[in-house]
């Protein structure tokens, strides 16, 4: 229990959802002082601390043995902890998507998560963790939505604050990001995001403040543009960031964020990543020498840096955990972690109850859920996500799990020697390549699954070879004088006909099939977009003909040409399916069920980092096989995996609708769990979902001229649906439990003087047969006259209660949520008036209504413009 939530049945996850940064600063080498920061700073000369402002690789800053500072580790994060290589034999643990977290409306969960997150960088060396995203969901169409948590700035700062401190008390350091305005990914390294003073203060600078408040130790900076400054160079990074909100932490740049000299050296920007080649690394120096770059911004930046290891333990002999204890030697992921104090002591069972509490209940016509497992005797689950979920988005952040429960497995699991289950995909298999897998793919060296990958010189001759577990090679073996990477495999076809064969990569690339070449050419590179070049590179494909059963090689050779990157793929894609086939075996399956299960989804091609979506509808025939197993059987469940809206245009048929987003490697075991009601569904929407694309009131992506506009002001999400004449699907903040509840009364102050926090308790009560657990909305309206016209979330409490009896949720609110920012005196100001409180179970669901009134002006907060960030 928190103490901003109370009630008479039991509270949880209430309140405001912050701590200071005393409350923050907590976990291995905090007692670095700024004293002995300084001594260190005396021991450096002027060269030593301009080579520790670029990385020394690709994910380790720079030692210096004359301070007693080691490499500082960084890593990927959000959903997990990669570590240091793209290494699918390194497993990772594999949490519900950001999306997903924030859906629980649980911080003291996502805290839980944070610890679960820090205790994985620790087994892996790793002490700085690039998370959690705080950009928005200004548009349903953003690729990234998956790696972000709402719509709403409050949210989006409650959620991320609670991650930031589960991770930091693990001595782990965590990664605001990305500052500011990176809301979408079309031409993300370059677009010229406008947005005025008012919005970027009210809303998308906001989730960033709370990040500060909490203590975050590190921010990164965004690849964009705001307002015809590129972010690794803007006086955001000062004001407010440093010099307004206090942050005393490092600004990391996003990898090759830094692309000039003098502007970002002379900016708030104090780590340029990676490394070791960069502008600074080859001009700074002699910038700082001519006076071209004053020396205290140089001991400023290093200042931050020592400060940073000091908080993690890299300033020492030896590194600490958070306990002061060396590290522990690397496991497994998902293996035990006994005796350690700060860690459960099975990962996974977390995970799994991370799932039930992010999944959103989106319609229970008939109360279908939850299912008896008692009373079934055969289950139809359906969709080729069913066996091949999506856990996580695709992109930078992308980690390898050691196992994965899929709906089909969970489902299976649950039901076992209780009713028979059918899986059938329903839809033809992709026609897009996909990785060798080692399930019908092995090394034609050693014979074990997986393939062979070798690199080659100039002269073709071997210089390192390996087996490795799959067709997608992001970073080969660095070794040197390598010229070619080579992966080869021998591949058993499950099916005769017509395959597509590909190579993923840039530069000089061939295909051979059983000794005959059918791919050559060079590809120049035509991006410099990191996913593109480096994690995601295109595929290039041939045809061959093959023999179910009948085991032939397969060899994809690409050069290393230099700047093109190193990330070598060899996939493969079966031949065409029947789709009309596919469509009657899921039809005939549901019609002989009790229950039909339908699992959909968007794809790594519809949703995924590096690019905008083009459309909100699930990709490949998908709801024309939701409508068919309706019809077949009105006792459909269907799950949503996506980590984004998507239009549902036959959910009114749907009695039973669940939105799974990417629920992490447990999400099988999770999804069972609700689906038989061993857990209720926990989830309320972060982002409100149209009922189609056309009606969305914020849509576009696209830049014009290079400049994405923000014309909406700070009317997006459900706001800008208030004042649309389309009404969504679905609100911001529903979701549907397994019981209902019945909001009775609110009551909060009449009056307010100045910028006083206040609460407000709403009474409400468990109408329904089971217990349960309600999140409970407050949002205020006004000033003026007109209810409705334009609201925003101030609050958010959850409550439990049995069935009959009655919950007081007590939502605190900060004094400044009356206010709004001057773009005329640069401050926040509130004026005298009236508003009106509204309590409810979405924002489109508000019973409840009650007037406060500001008595007094709050004088304007003071424009910061000349106080310097050195400290």
């Amino acid at each position: 229990m928190t103490d901003a939530g109370m009630t008479r049945a039991g509270a949880d996850d209430a309140g405001t959802g912050g701590a200071g940064p005393d409350d923050a600063d907590t976990g291995a080498g905090a007692g670095v002082t700024e004293e002995e920061i300084g001594h260190l700073l005396e021991k450096l000369d002027l060269g030593q601390k301009v080579r520790l402002l670029t990385g020394a690789s690709n994910w380790r800053t720079h030692a210096e043995p004359a301070i007693g500072l080691r490499a500082v580790t960084l890593s990927d994060g959000p959903a997990g902890v990669r570590g240091d290589a793209w290494d699918e034999r390194d497993t990772s643990l594999v949490l519900p998507s950001p999306t997903a977290l924030a859906a629980a409306w649980d911080e003291e969960l996502v805290t839980e998560l944070g610890g679960l997150l820090a205790a994985e960088a620790r087994r892996k060396g790793v002490d700085v963790l690039l998370a959690p995203t705080l950009n928005l969901h200004r548009s349903p169409l953003g690729g990234r939505h998956f790696e972000c948590f709402s719509e709403d700035p409050l949210l989006t700062g409650r959620t991320g604050a609670a991650l930031i401190r589960g991770i930091q008390a693990g001595g782990v350091a965590a990664t605001a990001k990305h500052f500011v305005a990176n809301d979408a990914e079309t031409d993300r390294l370059r677009v010229d995001v406008r947005v005025d003073e008012r919005t970027l203060r009210e809303v998308y600078l906001a989730p960033f403040e709370a990040a500060v408040e909490t203590g975050a130790w590190v921010v990164m900076s965004a690849y964009n543009q705001v307002n015809g400054v590129t972010m690794s160079a803007a006086p955001l990074l000062e004001r407010p960031l440093k010099s307004e909100w206090g942050f005393d932490g490092l600004v990391v740049s996003d990898w090759g964020g830094v692309r000039s000299l003098l502007d970002t050296a002379r900016a708030g920007q104090d780590l340029a990543m990676p490394g070791p080649e960069g502008p600074w690394s080859a001009g700074l120096l002699a910038a700082v020498e001519e006076g071209l770059v004053p020396v205290e911004l140089i001991d400023d930046k290093v200042r931050r840096l020592l400060r940073l290891a000091g908080r993690v333990g890299a300033l020492g002999a030896t590194r600490r955990s958070a306990t002061g204890a060396l590290p522990a030697p690397r496991r497994p992921a998902g293996a035990p972690l006994a005796g350690s104090a700060d860690s459960p002591p099975d990962p996974r069972e977390l995970l799994r109850r991370a799932v039930a509490a992010g999944t959103v209940l989106l319609r229970n016509d008939g109360d279908l859920l939850p299912l008896a497992p008692a009373r079934l005797r055969s289950v139809a689950v359906i969709g080729p996500h069913a066996r091949a979920v999506r856990t996580q988005g695709g992109g930078s952040a992308e980690v390898f799990p050691a196992s994965v429960v899929s709906p089909l497995d969970g489902i299976t699991a649950a039901l076992e020697g209780t009713a028979r289950v059918v899986h059938t995909p329903g839809l033809p298999p992709s026609a897009l390549p996909r990785p060798l897998d080692p399930a019908w793919s092995r090394d034609p060296r050693g014979g074990e699954p997986g393939v062979l990958v070798r690199v080659l010189d100039a002269e073709g001759n071997e210089l390192h070879a390996e087996r490795r577990l799959s067709g997608r090679i992001v970073e080969p073996a660095r070794v040197a004088g390598a010229r070619t990477v080579e992966i080869r495999a021998l591949i058993r076809p499950e099916e005769t006909g017509s395959w597509t064969l590909a190579v993923g990569g840039w530069g000089p690339i061939s295909l051979s099939v059983a000794g005959v070449t059918v791919l050559t050419g060079t590809f120049p590179l035509d991006s410099d977009d990191p996913t593109r070049v480096h994690v995601a590179p295109p595929y290039r494909s041939a045809r061959a003909d093959l023999v179910a059963g009948r085991e032939v090689e397969v060899v994809a050779r690409r050069g290393l040409d230099p700047d093109t990157g190193i990330a070598t793929i060899l996939a493969a894609a079966p031949p065409a399916g029947d789709a009309a086939t596919a469509l009657s075996r899921a039809v005939a399956a549901a019609r002989e069920a009790d229950v039909a299960v339908v699992v959909v989804g968007t794809t790594e091609e519809s949703e995924s980092e590096g690019r905008d979506r083009t459309a909100l509808a699930l990709p490949d025939g998908q709801d024309d096989l939701v409508r068919a197993v309706v019809r077949a059987n009105p006792r459909t469940v269907v799950i949503v995996n996506a980590g984004g809206p998507v239009t549902l245009p036959w959910q009114a048929r749907v009695p039973a609708l669940l939105l799974a987003w990417f629920p992490g490697q447990e999400a099988g075991h999770g999804l069972a769990d609700i689906l038989f009601g061993r857990a209720e569904p926990g989830g309320r929407l972060p982002t409100t979902w149209a009922v189609a694309q056309r009606d969305v009131p914020v849509l576009s992506t696209r830049p014009e001229q290079g400049r994405l506009r923000y014309a909406e002001g700070p009317y997006i999400g459900y706001r800008a649906w208030l004042r649309s004449a389309a009404a969504p699907a679905h609100w911001f903040g529903h979701g549907l439990g397994y019981t209902s509840w019945s909001y009775e009364a609110i009551e909060g102050p009449a009056t307010v003087t100045g910028a006083e926090p206040f609460e407000v308790r709403i009474r409400l009560r468990n109408t329904g047969g089971r217990r349960g657990r309600e999140v409970v909305q407050l949002y205020l309206s006004g000033p003026g006259p007109a209810v409705g016209a334009d609201r925003r979330l101030v609050g958010y409490a959850a409550v439990r209660a049995d069935p009959g009896e009655e919950a007081v949720a007590v939502v605190r609110v900060d004094g400044r949520a009356f206010a709004r920012w001057s773009a005329e005196r640069h401050g926040w100001e509130s004026g005298p008036g009236d508003f009106t409180l509204l309590g409810g179970r979405s924002a489109g669901d508000l019973p409840l209504a009650s007037s406060v009134t500001l008595l007094t002006a709050s004088p304007p907060s003071p424009a910061v413009t000349t106080e310097s960030a050195l400290r």
